[in-house]
């Protein structure tokens, strides 16, 4: 992390978990406000819920959560984020699982949601790990990782550019960005979460920032601190091809909106 560049007032934090040994890294320990990344701990939330009285998900639900994950929709978060009853069910959610540093917000704010590095990587663990170690049934941690890999190409920025070319019949990585600018400051807040392929192994990659000056510095450096941390198991940071991202000439994604 000596060699990534941050920029001035802002801050980053970033792990990576093999979800098969369990062995990992991280680099700071501070609370960051999720923004999207939350609408994986929605879907999670969700399907906890309706595993728990024995029904599958509605029409109507898989298609928030459809919208939700692949193109970030906040209406269909908000719908969902109310199913499952705000903060509370979210929290309850997220005990259950062990995460034990992630606050859900305020009334209808799923966004200000607070987390930690530490608990994005074992949310994605119940999701990418062994099945041994998860709380979700096979079908349901199937269902988040389709969605998750199937994010539409310009959201598929972050953790991603450090995974392998698209192997035949097969998905190098599955991601879920998070992007608002912060009311008080207009400083941007960027995340990223997912799992990316890397010389063949699979790897947990959580990067959350913020206090950047432009959406496109905060991808940057979610960008920079991903391979930072990745090529602590590999030994080389690997890049690839930035699909569907355009930069405009400020350094912001272009026709970005909070998500």
């Amino acid at each position: 992390m000596a060699a990534v560049a941050v920029p001035d007032g802002a801050e980053v934090s970033v792990g990576v978990l093999d979800p098969v040994s369990g062995a990992g890294v991280c680099h700071g320990d501070r609370a960051f406000v999720t923004a999207s990344v939350v609408k994986v701990g929605i879907l999670v939330a969700l399907l906890l819920e309706a595993q728990d009285v024995g029904r599958a998900l509605t029409g109507e639900e898989r298609s928030y959560a459809a919208a939700m994950i692949e193109r970030s929709d906040n209406d269909a978060a908000s719908a969902l984020w109310r199913s499952i009853g705000r903060s509370a069910g979210l929290d309850a959610a997220h005990a259950r699982l062990g995460l034990t540093a992630t606050e859900g917000g305020d009334g209808p704010r799923w966004g200000l949601t607070r987390t930690t590095v530490a608990d994005q990587l074992l949310l994605l663990r119940q999701v990418f790990g062994a099945p041994a170690d998860s709380r979700l049934p096979p079908a349901s941690r199937a269902y988040v990782r389709e969605l998750m890999e199937r994010v539409v190409p310009e959201q598929a920025w972050g953790v991603p550019v450090v995974a392998d070319a698209l192997p035949p019949g097969g998905a190098a990585w599955a991601v879920k960005n998070g992007w608002v600018p912060r009311d008080a400051t207009g400083l941007w807040v960027v995340n990223s979460v997912g799992r990316v392929t890397v010389g063949g192994r699979d790897l947990l990659v959580a990067a959350l920032s913020d206090g950047s000056p432009t959406m496109g510095r905060g991808v940057a450096l979610v960008e920079a601190a991903a391979r930072a941390a990745v090529s602590a198991f590999t030994g080389e940071a690997r890049r690839r091809p930035e699909p569907g991202r355009r930069l405009t000439a400020s350094g912001e994604a272009d026709g970005a909106r909070p998500g």
